[in-house]
């Protein structure tokens, strides 16, 4: 059985988690081309070696940071979020366009 340490509620069981792709710096949705936006949900670099990555334990909905060696598939440290993100990133919605005159 494979092991997980998860930061929030210790070592459970791998079959407890989700993996969320790995960790990238967020673009802005609102100023990013679609075709940037669309790598960035999409594509992955696949690295042969350490990576972070996003995982969730499930059943708490936790998500935490994991550092991994994809060569050797061992997890080889976990850790919350907010050791690499320091403060929030409020994207604001930009103005929504005047609606002519006389429409409803």
């Amino acid at each position: 059985m494979k092991i997980i340490n998860c930061p929030l509620n210790g070592p459970r069981n791998a079959q407890e988690f989700v993996h969320g792709g790995e960790v990238d710096p967020h673009p802005n949705p609102h100023t990013t081309s679609d075709d940037d936006w669309a790598a960035y949900v999409f594509i992955e670099d696949n690295h042969a070696g350490v990576v972070r990555e996003w995982w969730c334990h499930v059943p708490t909905a936790y998500w935490f940071i994991a550092e991994r060696d994809t060569v050797k598939d061992e997890v080889l440290r976990t850790f919350d979020p907010s050791e690499v993100f320091k403060e929030r990133i409020d994207f604001k919605r930009p103005p929504a366009p005047e609606k002519p005159e006389g429409s409803a």
